[in-house]
């Protein structure tokens, strides 16, 4: 970031690539703020007894991009001291440990971010056309529904 305090900002990303915390956070520091909330989502090694070797996500990128800048316009109004916010979201194969979302809010103080960053995962899985496949070890695969999915509770 530059050494100014200019306009807020907001960067988002739909990737193939490994996605990097360090890169993310970089992006929303700000000299005015004294906090920045990070958000990591990994793959986990394991799912009600099985196995996982690794994720898989799919996206209808312009529709996700688009649900996640409504997110982002959303959080502005709740949370009016954010600075600047990134939402990273890894597509494809994500191996056990690696990120596959990363999300980091700046702020004047701490409250403010680290709400806003949950808010924001929270309504992401539930409203943003990301789909996941579990890749187990033994038994296949099976496409996971978020429960936080807004369709689901129809």
């Amino acid at each position: 970031m530059d050494e100014g305090d200019g306009e807020p900002q907001d960067f988002i990303r739909i990737c193939t690539e490994k996605l990097s915390t360090e890169e993310v956070s970089q992006l929303v520091l700000s000299p005015s703020c004294g906090a920045v909330s990070i958000f990591v989502g990994t793959t986990r090694n394991n799912f009600e007894g099985k196995k996982v070797v690794h994720l898989e996500y799919d996206a209808y990128v312009p529709m996700a991009e688009a649900e996640i800048k409504k997110i982002l316009a959303d959080i502005r109004k709740r949370w009016p001291s954010v600075k600047h916010m990134a939402v990273y979201h890894r597509l494809g194969l994500v191996p056990t440990t690696e990120a596959s979302v990363v999300i980091a809010i700046s702020s004047p103080h701490r409250d403010d971010s680290l709400d806003a960053v949950k808010f924001c995962i929270n309504t992401l899985k539930a409203t943003v056309p990301i789909w996941k496949k579990e890749v187990y070890e033994e038994e296949g695969s099976t496409w996971k529904e978020n429960k936080e999915c807004f369709w689901k509770k129809q």
